[in-house]
């Protein structure tokens, strides 16, 4: 038999970054969560507050979706966009 040759989709990280009372970031919750479910996804949140760095290098952007640790989205989640980029990061 010939050899066989398969390839491994790379699941992508999806981070949402948030912070407390923050209306914004309830609404980017359901969107990311809708469209990584829709694609068998998981995803993470991780709040800026209490993180110095986070804090200055994304506060006024709040919430920001993180799509292997690059900036994909902030404030409002566009949900075909993060679609059309995961389905990318799935392809490889």
């Amino acid at each position: 038999m010939g050899a066989v040759t398969v390839k491994h989709m790379a699941i992508p990280d999806v981070v949402l970054l948030t912070k407390a009372d923050c209306h914004l970031c309830t609404e980017a919750r359901s969107a990311v969560e809708r469209v990584t479910q829709a694609l068998g996804l998981g995803w993470t949140e991780q709040s800026i507050d209490g993180d110095p760095q986070l804090q200055e290098r994304y506060a006024e952007e709040i919430p920001v979706v993180l799509v292997n640790g690059i900036q994909r989205d902030f404030w409002k989640i566009d949900e075909d966009r993060l679609t059309r980029t995961l389905k990318k990061a799935l392809a490889g």
